[in-house]
């Protein structure tokens, strides 16, 4: 009986750790070097403006580049015009993220080209398989398919079965 006792009690504090974690990181997608490959854009719309390097893409966004693909209501992108290259894309509204047989929702995303990380804000909800996890923040570090997770973590695992 004291055994039984003991194993709950132990479980009640790794489950409350577990919600209670600020940081915690976990796998996504597949490490890759995705960020020296193209990346495509297609969106109902497009505005450009020259003198400030900024290009905005609405309605429908998607962006790929290898086997990520990001989508989202509308995709500011900031042209780095010393460097000659982009410097970031900030994703809005409805934010879905997919890597390999990975998913991540969230409400804003700011993609660092350079860095090859990701920032997802606002709502975050990463699903692997059965599993799910929501936070209020994600950084997905695209090199080496890692992912922190920010703020107040909740997790549902699916124990996997065998038949």
């Amino acid at each position: 009986m004291l055994g039984i006792r003991v194993l709950a009690a132990g479980a009640a504090i790794f489950w409350a750790s577990v919600g209670l974690a600020q940081t915690t990181e976990v796998s996504f997608g597949n490490p890759s070097d995705n960020s020296d490959l193209p990346i495509e854009v297609s969106a109902e719309s497009l505005a450009i403006d020259q003198d400030t390097g900024v290009a905005e893409y609405r309605g429908d966004v998607v962006i790929s580049q290898g086997d990520m693909r990001l989508a989202a209501a509308s995709v500011v992108i900031v042209y780095d015009e010393a460097a000659g290259e982009i410097d970031r894309m900030e994703a809005k509204g409805g934010v879905t993220l997919v890597s390999a047989a990975d998913a991540a929702e969230a409400q804003n995303a700011v993609y660092m080209v350079r860095e090859a990380k990701l920032r997802l804000t606002g709502a975050v909800l990463l699903t692997q398989g059965l599993n799910a996890l929501a936070s209020d923040e994600m950084v997905v570090d695209l090199e080496n398919g890692t992912a922190q997770i920010l703020g107040r973590v909740r997790t549902v695992l699916n124990p996997s079965r065998q038949d």
